[in-house]
């Protein structure tokens, strides 16, 4: 029987768009395909991209060309693309990159191994599109490309939110929950293969099961997969700000495994811009759901997101959010700067803020932002933290890092380990010794 080739996948975007990937590879490996450890050792390169934003789609484009010009040069005998910059974009592709051998929509993962085996002479590239309804579950193979100690759990898929500046509903579909059970499965047999940290992903985690059967919440699976033997953190993912309910804080704070954590993308503060978004909150100002949060007997470190430069947004709206920023000390946040999509209904906004001062406007809550984490990093010096050690710091082979719990994965800030024996993959106690704007460093005990 005739090897199948070898093939070597680049993945671009979230971490979301990174369980689609391993899905493929799941997928492809159960179709009897080798994998390439480099592109330079690859005879297919499979690129599953982004597109949800400018920069992405600039990212997905120099990516593909680049691949493109090693296929002219011989080093790759084919090119298959796949992801939202497909869905994107749609036919298009096909006049515009010519020397691409496949493409996949969003809706279409499951036919990865179809179109890489297409050998059709003279007829052109397979190009599968459709509207986005694959939702893959337990039964899928997947190849984690994460940690063998931590994993991405996706809970649901697309998005039925009509934010004025995002395009991800057509780029994903419908909002579509997986089940309890499915997850619990899946969940089960990462435990089985050594994940201690499990996060949870979906464009809404906090919206979980309501189009399920009634009574189906976020917070029933929170307590299935707590009960799970082995798993020692679950960390929940882009939770939308209307949906922090009481019963979710309460979880938090009475399940050990459940990371006091929360992610929660608050976009803007100002009322105006808010509306103007698509993402008034009705029943609960940023304010108030804040002190909620706060008020808990643990403190649950919260991770926001903000855009500015949307249009409309003022001088003062734009200090109401800094003034925001000052006073809710996040111990993460990013910052975004608008970005007009076509396809959106906020591309037909007028642009009343140019991209120099949107550019000054994020520079600025980033530096609020930067005194706040140093303040809150130089309250833990002293204390000791669990943490989990995840290897050398790609800055320096002379120390290793690691996350506490109210950490994400690639996102959020770190713990330098500069002292003491550390085991990869184990959650070990480090005492911090200093602290930066956005990193800690400290030593291993016990």
């Amino acid at each position: 029987m005739r090897k199948k080739s070898r093939v070597f996948l680049i993945s671009l975007g979230c971490a979301k768009n990174l369980v689609d990937s391993e899905t493929m590879l799941g997928i492809l490996e159960s179709k009897d395909f080798r994998f390439a450890s480099g592109i330079e050792s690859a005879e297919i390169v499979l690129i599953n991209t982004c597109g949800f934003i400018e920069s992405a789609v600039e990212e997905a484009i120099d990516t593909i060309l680049e691949v493109v010009r090693l296929k002219k040069r011989g080093m790759v005998k084919k090119v298959v693309v796949t992801g939202c910059f497909v869905q994107r974009y749609g036919y298009k592709l096909l006049r515009e990159i010519p020397e691409v051998d496949g493409w996949l929509g969003t809706g279409e993962f499951g036919q990865i191994a179809e179109v890489i085996e297409n050998d059709e002479a003279g007829a052109s590239p397979p190009f599968i599109i459709g509207r986005p309804l694959y939702l893959a579950d337990h039964t899928v193979p997947r190849i984690r490309t994460t940690p063998p100690y931590s994993a991405y759990l996706k809970i649901a898929e697309g998005c039925s939110h009509r934010c004025s500046y995002c395009i991800i509903p057509r780029l994903r579909g419908p909002f579509r929950s997986r089940s309890i059970d499915s997850l619990v499965r899946e969940a089960s047999q990462m435990v089985d293969q050594g994940v201690i940290e499990i996060n949870l992903l979906a464009q809404d985690t906090t919206l979980y099961g309501q189009d399920l059967d009634p009574g189906i919440h976020l917070e029933d699976l929170l307590e299935r997969l707590a009960q799970l033997d082995g798993i020692r953190w679950i960390r929940l993912l882009y939770c939308h700000p209307d949906r922090i309910s009481d019963r979710l804080l309460e979880i938090i704070e009475s399940e050990e495994v459940i990371c006091p954590y929360l992610d929660v993308p608050q976009q803007h503060v100002s009322e105006k811009i808010l509306k103007a978004m698509g993402r008034r909150v009705q029943w609960e100002s940023a304010w108030d759901l804040l002190e909620r949060i706060r008020c808990r007997r643990c403190r649950i470190s919260l991770r926001t997101t903000l855009m500015v430069g949307f249009p409309g947004e003022t001088e003062t709206d734009f200090t109401e959010l800094c003034e925001f920023v000052r006073m809710a000390e996040f111990e993460h946040l990013g910052v975004f700067i608008f970005s007009r999509e076509k396809g959106t209904a906020a591309a037909h906004f007028k642009q009343s803020v140019s991209a120099a001062k949107a550019k000054r406007r994020r520079d600025t809550i980033m530096g609020i932002q930067a005194d706040i984490s140093k303040k809150l990093n130089q309250r833990l010096v002293g204390n000791i933290i669990p943490t989990l050690v995840e290897g050398r710091s790609p800055e320096t082979d002379l120390l290793l890092q690691g996350r506490s719990s109210t950490m994400a994965p690639d996102v959020d800030s770190r713990i330098l380990i500069n002292k003491g024996e550390g085991r990869v993959g184990k959650i070990m106690p480090v005492l911090i010794r200093e602290a930066h704007a956005y990193d800690l460093v400290g030593e291993i005990r016990g």
